[in-house]
């Protein structure tokens, strides 16, 4: 039996969502399982997608992609708008085409957004720039903005900070666009996990990640893409890490300053992204810690596919 034999929506087949906070251990996990299950895995993160974003996206390295075709990730460059609707459409081509392969596709990332995209809403029809919405828009506090995305998306204004009046606004500008995924089929036949440790752990390996980030150039990276005539005004330098480094190139802050602010924010990332995911009753929580590691989680979740379909690849 192939993995796309068995449908239970229109577009058919079996995919595995793997969803979690930043520095949960997604990445490592997600790869032992297709080693195990034959998969390939589609990312569902809203800045691997940019080339030249490096240092700090924790993109899976040149070996991981040997072993495991990636999909969707160095999509566009560092100073190209990227939008939900283009991601849709190139994640939905991704699982296809793993189907049409006879493999099995693994949505993971931490962009709920992003995952919604694919499994929950009809299709996205594009969000162009609307200057008379934005004009109105603007004219309302963060705090206003904010608690009205809220009433209309709980979920997009869970994963979006409160004061940030930008993402605030586009947020708005998508919804004036997009569907509701209310009623829609289900597209696939899911399996849906999510990662997860203790609050303390977690918040120990996002700061060793940073530290990690700036030891390995990110600093430098940044530099670079702004002598390159990146600005800071760009949506990939919105990113955790590169608006706080460019900051600091611009004089605003130290670097020490800096590497704090963007664990601080970091964190709250983090919560935020817990709270969107943890509002999907379909997802399976797996807690990651001494007593369960890597290896465990990818055996329970392969073994889970497995006793559903019938294979299972060592």
């Amino acid at each position: 039996m192939n993995w796309s034999d068995a449908s239970a929506g229109p577009d058919g087949g079996l995919l595995v969502v793997l969803a979690g906070p930043t520095a949960v251990g997604k990445s490592d996990v997600a790869l032992a399982v297709a080693l195990r299950v034959g998969g390939e895995i589609v990312a569902a993160d809203s800045m691997t997608v940019y080339r030249g974003l490096d240092r700090g996206t924790a993109k899976p390295s040149a070996e991981d992609r040997r072993l495991v075709p990636h999909h969707l990730i160095d999509v566009v460059g560092a100073g190209e708008p990227f939008s939900v609707a283009r991601y849709q459409t190139l994640a939905r081509a991704a699982v296809a085409g793993v189907h049409r392969r006879g493999r099995v596709p693994l949505l993971v990332g931490g962009t709920g957004l992003y995952v919604s995209a694919v499994i929950d809403y009809p299709d996205f029809p594009p969000a162009p720039p609307s200057p008379a919405l934005r004009a109105l828009l603007a004219g309302e506090e963060p705090a206003s903005l904010h608690r009205r995305l809220h009433s209309l998306a709980p979920e997009a204004a869970a994963r979006i900070h409160p004061a940030d009046r930008r993402r605030l606004i586009r947020a708005l500008e998508v919804l004036s666009h997009g569907p509701s995924p209310a009623g829609a089929p289900p597209r696939h036949d899911l399996l849906m996990f999510g990662l997860r440790r203790e609050r303390h752990e977690l918040y120990r390996r996002i700061e060793a990640r940073v530290d990690l980030m700036f030891r390995r150039g990110l600093v430098e990276e940044v530099a670079i893409l702004r002598a390159a005539g990146l600005t800071r005004d760009a949506q990939s330098m919105q990113a955790l890490g590169y608006k706080q480094v460019f900051a600091h190139l611009e004089g605003e802050c130290s670097l020490e300053h800096a590497i704090s602010l963007v664990k601080r924010d970091t964190r709250r990332y983090a919560k935020r992204q817990l709270t969107w995911f943890r509002r999907d009753r379909r997802i399976a929580w797996i807690t990651l810690g001494e007593d369960r590691g890597t290896g465990a989680a990818a055996a329970d979740i392969a073994g889970q596919v497995a006793a559903r379909w019938g294979r299972i690849v060592e």
